[in-house]
């Protein structure tokens, strides 16, 4: 039986990426374009979940300067994001008073990650050139022009990222 070769689609750069928000409708990154943008994965029932207010405190600062925050919800790490979509937009916005965006649940890790994330391990490995998300709350800190630039560890408060942050700002 002969095989038929599929298209596939390459990833070129950040702004090809296009992930669905919490409704299931796509939030293209293309729209970032000019923006900072910092990617977390989020967990509502973890010991990092407070992060969640440290984040809504630089949105609040940087936002209107060019700053864009995106949640992305994962329950790989102690199954501790088990709610619905809404569910966990509702956790957050209740609690924390979240305003930046949390899109729809992912898998950051494993066969079935998330293009989203395959693209920034690709970019830039963790510590020891490890690629894998090692828990919830790891950072990613990607310029105005897509370029992947840092990654935190989930141990990286958020607040201490304004000096990360503000340069790239300019």
């Amino acid at each position: 039986m002969a095989r038929i070769a599929l298209p596939q689609i390459i990833m070129t750069s950040f702004y090809d990426l296009t992930p669905n928000d919490k409704t299931g409708k796509p939030y293209p990154f293309e729209e970032l374009k000019g923006k900072v943008v910092l990617i977390v994965n989020v967990a509502s029932k973890c010991g990092f979940t407070p992060q969640y207010k440290e984040l809504e405190e630089l949105n609040k600062k940087y936002k209107d300067k060019g700053l864009q925050i995106i949640g992305f919800p994962c329950n790989q790490f102690g199954k501790q994001e088990p709610g619905t979509d809404e569910e966990i937009g509702q956790f957050c916005q209740l609690n924390y008073g979240v305003t930046f965006p949390v899109l729809q649940k992912v898998d950051v890790n494993g066969d079935k990650a998330s293009p989203v994330y395959k693209y920034l391990k690709e970019q830039k490995a963790g510590l020891l050139g490890l690629t894998r998300i090692k828990w919830n709350f790891e950072k990613f800190l990607i310029d105005k022009n897509g370029n992947v630039v840092e990654r935190f560890s989930s141990l990286t408060k958020p607040s201490s990222l304004a000096s990360a942050i503000e340069p790239l700002l300019k």
